[in-house]
């Protein structure tokens, strides 16, 4: 599903009293954070749904709450459409009952985790290596919530300086490289093959994964995006441009959420104090 990205800086609506800094600060791990922004996603999930189930160390503690909650009885006839054979394997595990894209094409609700998100809501994702499934369950979503803790906004995509993943075929993977650089010469490019223990990581679909560095602020990422896909031998990339449709954040101070009304971003603050009841 392709989503219009709007070059200009969306309208902030802010709906909070106060602002985030004038909350008290509370004492929590990065893991603890994750963990905030994910059950305050799972709010969200109702009865009946159909829910994208996300992959990374953000993305599971959302699952287990999902699973938390039907073990509970307080959901009920909830399917799982999972995004890796890491998170499939922990739904079966936790009960979750599960089924694909083939016999549900629309999602209700997915919830994810992402490597970096920029002011518009677009994103980096597959640092876990899982971009392709997941941008699959995510851009036939209803609605798709990303949860992170603030080490992951930035000023724009690239600007953690860290991997911009691009799923590759295995075959000639060093051309795709070159030219993947080559394409982001203007940008400071440089890439690399993804490796574990010194052989070419694989994707659960059998792929291969380069990862590229920016030094500088790619510009227009529909026309990036476009320049990526027209490379044969190119499967998918790591940026999701105007998917989300709301973003949470938890920060030390307290958590953000940022919801897509139009153009505008409607934003939300909230101190640990109302967030107690569940953590």
């Amino acid at each position: 599903m392709a989503v219009a990205y709007k070059a200009e800086p969306p309208v902030l609506m802010v709906s909070s009293a106060a602002p985030p800094s004038l909350f008290p600060s509370v004492n929590l791990t990065q893991d603890d954070l994750k963990k905030i922004a994910a059950y305050k996603a799972v709010e969200h999930v109702k009865s009946g749904m159909v829910i994208g189930l996300g992959t990374g160390s953000t993305a599971k503690h959302a699952v287990d709450r999902i699973a938390h909650l039907l073990n509970q009885g307080n959901l009920k006839d909830i399917v799982g459409i999972p995004t890796s054979t890491k998170t499939h394997e922990q739904a079966v595990s936790l009960g979750i009952p599960l089924s694909d894209l083939d016999s549900y094409p629309v999602v209700d609700l997915a919830i994810d985790g992402a490597d970096e998100v920029d002011p518009n809501l677009n994103l980096v994702k597959g640092r876990g290596g899982s971009l392709l499934r997941e941008k699959m369950i995510e851009s036939v979503s209803k609605k798709f919530i990303v949860i992170v803790d603030e080490s992951k906004l930035v000023n724009y995509v690239g600007g953690s300086k860290l991997a911009m993943p691009v799923e590759v075929i295995p075959f000639c993977w060093n051309h795709s490289l070159n030219r993947l650089v080559s394409l982001f010469a203007y940008a400071g490019c440089s890439g690399e093959l993804r490796k574990i223990s010194e052989k070419a990581y694989v994707t659960d679909n059998g792929n291969y994964i380069i990862d590229l560095y920016f030094e500088k602020d790619i510009g227009d990422l529909n026309e990036a995006s476009d320049a990526i896909l027209r490379l044969p031998g190119v499967v998918e990339h790591g940026m999701f441009i105007g998917l989300a449709t709301s973003l949470i954040v938890a920060g030390v101070d307290g958590v953000t959420v940022k919801t897509k009304l139009g153009n505008d971003l409607e934003v939300d603050y909230f101190c640990y104090n109302d967030l107690r009841n569940g953590f």
